[in-house]
């Protein structure tokens, strides 16, 4: 059954989990953001169209204040990743893509490189999965990745999504060139 009013939903401005603290951006956390996505930029910018083909900083206070904005108006709920205890951001996990009607969401993440492996990204994704389905009501929720990130690949895998398909062609890369992409699902039936 589709949301009717999804402004009017309690949203948590904060998750977290055992290692980590999920929380939106505000104003000024560039200072935060940034160094992060310095540390990961060679990283990104093969996937990320805003890494490439190289990130910049006026860019990332942009985007502090419009997902702070669109968290407000549900219309994308983005959260900045924090070692619990600290200010050391170490990357985005939320929902950059929604459907109300279904509802649906789609999750998208980045995490600082030298952070890779030890598994907070999977931590993150698992919060954002799981208040999808309770706080979001979702039926559907999924993670799209280009085939050839095998480590996004691995984090869906990890989180217990299934792989449904992958779309030949759909899109292009951030360099041009086309990508294939893959679909990653959990529905509330299964979970």
């Amino acid at each position: 059954m589709a949301i009717e009013q999804p402004i009017l939903l309690d949203v948590p401005e904060q998750l977290t989990t055992e290692r980590l603290l999920l929380r939106i951006p505000r104003v000024g956390d560039s200072k935060f953001v940034w160094p992060a996505v310095v540390e990961s930029q060679n990283e990104l910018a093969p996937w990320m169209p805003w890494a490439y083909p190289k990130a910049e900083a006026e860019k990332v206070e942009e985007y502090c204040r419009r997902a702070a904005s669109n968290f407000n108006l549900r219309q994308q709920f983005n959260y900045s990743l924090y070692l619990k205890g600290t200010e050391t951001c170490i990357g985005s996990c939320g929902i950059p893509r929604l459907n109300w009607d279904v509802p649906m969401f789609e999750i998208g993440y980045w995490l600082r490189t030298p952070l890779c492996g030890k598994g907070y990204m999977n931590e993150a994704v698992n919060a954002i999965t799981a208040m999808s389905f309770e706080t979001l009501e979702a039926q559907r929720v999924e993670i799209r990745c280009d085939e050839r990130n095998r480590s996004s690949r691995l984090v869906a895998e990890r989180a217990g999504f299934m792989l449904e398909g992958v779309l030949r062609c759909n899109e292009r890369a951030p360099s041009g060139e086309f990508r294939n992409t893959c679909v990653y699902a959990k529905i509330a039936a299964a979970t």
